[in-house]
């Protein structure tokens, strides 16, 4: 390594000189370019040209590797004449014309929605709502208009009509326009057929402009996920082509395309190819953060170890904490013991939130009790930090997160032990929270028990003000249904049983818990497979809320038929299906529905088959759907479109709002946030946004939802996560990615949006595509991570065509 060393010092001193002579720019060009020190050299990594200015770093590691030690000539460190070239290229790709970078050609954008007709965006706008494919739509896809095509083309994607398939492969093969092209691809991702892949595979074999190639591998994604396990074995090519694409962007010597990288990392993802984790692990030495942070995402969600000793340097090193984030990830799901310390020092040390969550969660995967005493300490300490607060702050801290996360993980790591000093840790903490209910019930089964069914206990001084809309005792107990002594088991089932007791069965002195804790407890009273499960369930189905009813139905899915079982199905639906009339949520009807469909009976598909007259779009498409899986007939022409509540003028006021700026600025009880509204991406999703914050409707709402490193959740006026505003709104799926600070539509299936949205607290790759992306936040996001659950919104003001007033 001595000669290897002296090189570079002497070609350092000729550099300084040489750097002299350059003007700003340029010079800064070269010093970036020569970012290359003797200890990377002398750990043989290579510096590959990406873009001007930017570069990818990767260690050579792999004998079988295209970069071999007999091409070691074209690994060296550049000469100054390849510098001289690289920033004369960079410098003439720069000043010739804007739409080229570094020799690559970026595709003519299509003009913006802003620039198609009103009458056509009515007409294609009024489509999606109904999810209405027809030749009107189909005629728009060769408008002589790119910003038509493309638009339209977007459309047929949402509708997810199979029949669009046939006009939009022609698109994407032959359009002259690379931005149609690539919108061709993104649709029939969206539309998730087969019957679309080969289209896709063609594109992506030829290798054409990046954008559309990008798009291309994202939808092969797609397609190879929706597949049915009956189709699996077609996937193959599919699978091997999108690993393909990822081979090749990771062996190009130059300028491999970002957005290709980041759409196949996720589309890997996706469908899963076999050694996928060899290929994606090379993408964690690029110098793009968000390359790194998203290969490492991959490896995480496929639960695969190709990457876990550059990801042990990551997690030290990395200045991005995303990317040690999900390095701590990786490291957990894949149960890398040997990273214990590593990862209990990033617990406790990090300096980033996230991280720190995310690294005790891989403890608590790495089921390692010797961390399990760290971890104490540390929540120890910030419970007695909430303590000292809560006198003077009525609001929770922020660090009431990480000890629900701590709690979560000593329960896992301590299952059984009866430890005593966590067991009073959990004591002091309350009984708001479920994480601490679970966690107390598998630490120490038999105090627990005794402490949450005796009145006579002692209340905690200082208990967690957690607010959880459910009940935190019922998901506690239910961990108790394999408990191997009995008594402990009994005791929890029977105050379990009391719970859900109704007084004409269970007489006068029945307690029946709260409406919004039902779904818990009947969830934990089936989990001890009680003999009378059947009959409590069949009760339940009458019950006045429809969240209690959808929970009845779903838990009888699971248990053995039975005649009066079916009977009381049946009964309940045609009950139920008149409901959806008066604006009742559709849970209920769809879980009866998947009930039935699981006894596979003849009289079973004929109760089905009553909902296919249903006012509800949703209730029809399952019931069509669940008929065709059981053989039971194709009833796909009974669909029908849906019925809309938008009027003309609504529309008209939504697309209004395209080009202009739409900001809400959201007043939360830790403060406010300002979101970026998008209209230009998602119109109506918008626009009903808009429409219930100007009603006051998340006025005094809970953020019900916290997820540390993933997303806060509000909009919910019931504040169990099952409420809505008593409507349900279409997907606007688009391009725009889940980045930090996105604000995006939750959902429970494809069109169930309603009043529900979530911020994220980080890039969330895997939700592209999926959810609805109408916000992103441009302001506060300090506050959104401050965020606790039971958190409130105050208000929601929107600001239209004007920048919003600064507060002091």
């Amino acid at each position: 390594m001595a000669s290897e060393s002296t090189e570079i010092e002497t070609q350092s001193y000729s550099f300084k000189s040489w750097t002299l002579s350059l003007d700003t720019a340029s010079r800064e060009r070269a010093i970036n370019f020569r970012k290359l020190d003797t200890d990377r050299v002398s750990r043989r990594y290579i510096v590959l040209n990406r873009l001007p200015g930017e570069f990818v770093r990767q260690q050579r590691s792999d004998a079988s590797d295209p970069m071999t030690a007999k091409n070691l000539s074209t690994l060296q460190p550049p000469h100054w004449n390849s510098v001289i070239r690289l920033i004369l290229r960079s410098s003439l790709c720069l000043v010739i014309s804007s739409t080229i970078v570094c020799g690559q050609a970026k595709p003519k954008p299509a003009k913006s929605s802003a620039a198609i007709p009103a009458t056509t965006m009515l007409r294609i706008v009024q489509a999606e709502d109904q999810r209405r494919w027809d030749s009107d739509l189909e005629t728009l896809l060769a408008d002589k208009d790119a910003a038509i095509r493309r638009r339209a083309a977007l459309a047929a994607g949402r509708i997810g009509d199979e029949r669009a398939v046939a006009s939009l492969a022609p698109l994407l093969e032959k359009d002259s326009d690379d931005a149609v092209r690539a919108m061709a691809a993104f649709a029939l991702g969206e539309i998730e057929s087969a019957k679309g892949a080969d289209a896709l595979l063609a594109e992506l074999q030829q290798r054409r402009e990046p954008a559309v190639r990008a798009r291309a591998v994202e939808a092969l994604g797609k397609i190879v996920a929706a597949l049915p396990k009956s189709e699996e074995a077609q996937a193959q090519p599919w699978r091997a082509a999108i690993l393909g694409v990822l081979e090749f962007e990771a062996g190009r010597r130059s300028a491999p395309d970002e957005e290709v990288i980041l759409l196949g990392l996720t589309a890997v993802l996706r469908a899963r190819p076999e050694n996928a984790g060899k290929v994606t692990a090379r993408f964690l030495g690029y110098s793009n953060a968000r390359i790194r942070a998203t290969a490492a995402n991959t490896l995480a969600r496929l639960k695969l170890n190709d990457g876990n000793h550059e990801l042990r340097k990551l997690l030290t090193d990395d200045p991005d904490p995303v990317v040690r984030a999900n390095a701590v990830r990786v490291l957990g799901v894949t149960e890398e013991k040997s990273a214990r310390d590593l990862l209990v020092d990033r617990a406790l040390k990090d300096t980033d939130g996230r991280v720190r969550v995310s690294a005790i969660r891989a403890l608590g995967s790495l089921k390692d009790p010797q961390a399990a005493d760290a971890l104490l300490r540390r929540g120890q300490e910030l419970y007695t930090a909430y303590r000292l607060r809560r006198p003077k702050y009525p609001n929770q801290p922020i660090f009431v997160n990480e000890i629900l996360e701590i709690a979560n993980v000593l329960g896992r790591l301590l299952a059984g032990t009866n430890d005593e000093k966590a067991t009073d840790w959990l004591r002091q903490l309350g009984r708001a929270a479920p994480e601490v209910n679970i966690a107390f019930a598998r630490v120490a089964p038999a105090a627990y028990v005794d402490e949450t069914t005796d009145s006579a206990a002692d209340p905690p001084v200082a208990p967690l003000d957690v607010v959880y809309r459910g009940s935190a005792l019922a998901q506690g107990w239910a961990e108790l249904a394999s408990h191997p002594q009995a008594l402990t088991k009994g005791r929890a089932g029977l105050a379990l049983r009391q719970g859900i007791c109704t007084p004409e069965v269970d007489g006068p002195e029945c307690v029946r818990a709260e409406k919004k804790a039902l779904p818990d407890f009947l969830r934990a009273y089936a989990a001890f497979k009680p003999n009378d499960i059947d009959a409590v369930l069949r009760k339940q189905l009458s019950d006045s809320d429809v969240i209690v009813r959808a929970t009845a139905a779903e838990l009888l899915a699971d248990v053995k038929p039975t005649e009066k079982s079916s009977r009381a199905l049946d009964a309940a639906l045609r009950l139920e299906l008149p409901r959806l009339d008066k604006a009742e949520l559709n849970d209920a009807a769809i879980a009866m529905l998947e009930a039935l469909a699981k006894e596979k009976q003849a009289a079973a598909n004929e109760t089905i088959k009553i909902a296919l007259n249903a006012s509800d779009y949703l209730v029809r498409k399952r019931a069509i759907a669940l008929l065709k899986e059981n053989g039971a007939g194709d009833f796909s022409s009974r669909l029908g479109t849906i019925k809309l509540r938008n009027q003309t003028v609504d529309y008209q006021r939504a697309l209004g709002r395209i080009g202009k700026p739409v900001r809400a600025k959201v007043n939360t009880s830790k403060g406010s946030f300002v979101i970026e509204l998008l209209p230009d991406e998602a119109p109506l999703t918008v626009d009903n946004f808009v429409t219930l914050a100007g009603k006051g409707f998340f006025k005094g709402i809970l953020i019900h939802r916290v997820v540390p490193n993933f997303v806060i959740q509000a909009g919910d006026p019931r504040g169990d996560g099952n409420g809505g505003p008593g409507y349900q709104i279409r997907c606007e799926i688009n391009e725009a990615p889940f980045e930090r600070g996105a604000v995006g539509m939750a959902l429970s299936g494809k069109d169930t949006g309603g009043s529900q949205w979530f911020v994220t607290h980080s890039p969330q790759p895997h939700l592209d595509g999926g959810y609805t992306v109408f916000g992103r936040v441009t302001s506060g996001m300090e506050v959104v991570d401050s965020i606790v659950r039971g958190d409130v919104i105050r208000s929601v003001t929107i600001v239209e065509g004007a920048p919003l007033r600064r507060h002091k």
